[in-house]
């Protein structure tokens, strides 16, 4: 059984354990929270609604996940949000490194 946005249970569980704070900004998620910088949103890192395995879903930000939108992590990373936020390929989460370096595919 998936979620709404198609992740496995199995999957949604494991990432929501892991990822306590946004994997791009480091903001730290507050279950009822008014900022959108402080609310998880479900992340694909790679682009892809297919790929659902726990290499490819985080939680992010709102704010993040709204200003990367559809754009390539490697493009996004090099946008003025990244750049006014200090978020770069050094500084984002473990599993956002690891796609950085082998990208995510579909099985």
């Amino acid at each position: 059984m998936a979620n709404r946005w198609g992740i496995p249970k199995e999957v949604e569980a494991f990432v929501k354990q892991r990822d306590t704070s946004c994997v791009y900004c480091g903001q730290k998620f507050l279950e009822h929270s008014e900022s959108r910088k402080q609310k998880a949103s479900w992340e694909h890192i790679v682009n892809d609604i297919r790929i659902n395995g726990i290499d490819n879903i985080s939680l992010c930000c709102m704010s993040c996940n709204d200003s990367k939108g559809a754009k390539l992590l490697e493009d996004w990373l090099k946008s003025d949000y990244c750049k006014q936020n200090n978020i770069n390929r050094n500084s984002v989460a473990q599993v956002v490194k690891a796609a950085i370096k082998n990208p995510p595919k579909l099985k």
